[in-house]
């Protein structure tokens, strides 16, 4: 059996922090799952530009930036939703 490579710890923490956001929001996933998908892949994209080089000409700060913000707004909509 070939050896595995090792996971990298970024991604090791992202995963952890995935999970735990989901276990923590199980009414939200069981009554938002198209939101609650949208937020996982958006803290996902978060995590990835986060990791990225900052070398973009400040296109990966806004990047970020932007990202924040919808992640905000998606959370806010579960929220508005569950009440």
């Amino acid at each position: 059996m070939a050896p595995r490579p090792p996971i990298s710890c970024g991604l090791t923490v992202s995963a952890a922090f995935l999970a735990g956001a989901a276990v923590a929001s199980g009414v939200a996933i069981a009554q938002q799952p198209n939101m609650q998908n949208a937020l996982d892949s958006l803290l996902s994209a978060q995590s990835s530009l986060q990791m990225a080089a900052p070398n973009k000409g400040g296109h990966r700060d806004r990047a970020i930036g932007l990202v924040n913000q919808v992640i905000e707004e998606v959370r806010l909509g579960i929220a508005f939703a569950a009440n």
